[in-house]
């Protein structure tokens, strides 16, 4: 069986102590990382995600990665939410491919209360499927992040997206505390947390150690992790950001794994520039969970007969 069994208290980490762990050596971070992933996830499985972009563009935030953003001139055009059957047929054919998981994301800064029966709508209509669902919205109330609990919903995702210090060089139309609050709200609902956040934005390593340190101190603990690798974005503020060095990147899988080992932890957007080698090494460094498709909202993700390819050669499916 490779799903956790049972929940462990959640420990308060220090950053100097996550900082200590970036600091080990390469291969016994690998091999540290990968003892604690065997431990909770015994039989080593890649679970497979599809994300749909339900409503594209138009959006108020000012987030310096995002072509959505209403701020920045990148030609993406503001759209309106897809309806429940249009989603449907796209998670048809994702779980056709082999995923198991389907996440839906709109570009708002928050649900308004007119669209949460549109949104409920489409969650019942993705659940009938049989397919774990997740939807990133924006900004909830807790009455919301209630309706979408009974509609069905099973995850709700909301990055922290970086460090509490470099917050403000990233965004400054949403502080910090927003995206705490709305995580309280989604979890007073009973919803599961999808957090996590963006590598490569300029930050620096100790900025990248206090996110996983706030990330992995959330009691009750996170059950799901995405780690992004920056994919600069002409038009955007980030687009001519210095690539992050993979080495760096992969110690960061590596750290997230230690400092949460339940949580599923999703190797996410940027794959399109990692070679099959790299994202392999994350893997061994604990990542075990990918977005499958050629989109990944608005940036190119790898072909999924690659990906099939590449989890054949590793003998995970």
């Amino acid at each position: 069986m490779n799903l956790v069994q049972k929940k462990i208290p959640v420990k308060i980490w220090a950053l100097q102590e996550v900082l200590e762990l970036y600091d080990t050596p390469f291969m016994d971070l690998i091999y540290q990382a990968q003892t604690v992933h065997r431990h909770y996830f015994p039989e080593f499985s890649m679970q497979l995600s599809t994300l749909s972009n339900i409503k594209t563009g138009g959006c108020s935030e000012d987030c310096q990665y995002c072509p959505q953003s209403s701020h920045y001139h990148t030609g993406v055009k503001s759209e309106k939410l897809l309806s429940a059957n249009v989603v449907k047929e796209e998670a048809e054919a994702a779980k056709e491919a082999g995923a198991t998981r389907f996440c839906m994301g709109a570009a708002w800064r928050s649900l308004k209360d007119r669209d949460v029966p549109k949104i409920a709508d489409i969650v019942r209509t993705i659940k009938a499927l049989g397919l774990e669902t997740c939807m990133t919205l924006g900004m909830l109330t807790e009455e919301q992040a209630l309706a979408l609990k009974e509609a069905g919903l099973d995850y709700y995702n909301h990055n922290l997206d970086t460090s509490p210090e470099y917050y403000s060089e990233i965004i400054s139309t949403r502080t910090y505390e927003d995206r705490l609050t709305t995580l309280a709200h989604v979890r007073n609902a009973g919803l599961k947390v999808c957090c996590g956040g963006i590598i490569g934005m300029g930050e620096t390593r100790e900025d990248r150690a206090h996110m996983l340190v706030v990330l992995a101190n959330m009691d009750p603990g996170l059950e799901s992790v995405p780690i992004n690798k920056l994919v600069p974005i002409p038009g955007t503020p980030l687009e001519k950001a210095p690539p992050l060095d993979n080495f760096e990147f992969i110690r960061t899988i590596a750290v997230a794994r230690i400092l949460m080992p339940q949580a599923r932890v999703r190797l996410s957007a940027g794959r399109m520039n990692m070679s099959d080698e790299m994202q392999t090494l994350c893997f061994m460094a604990g990542a075990n969970s990918i977005f499958y498709g050629e989109k990944l909202l608005m940036t190119e993700n790898p072909q999924i007969t690659h990906d099939r390819e590449l989890l054949k050669k590793l003998q995970v499916i």
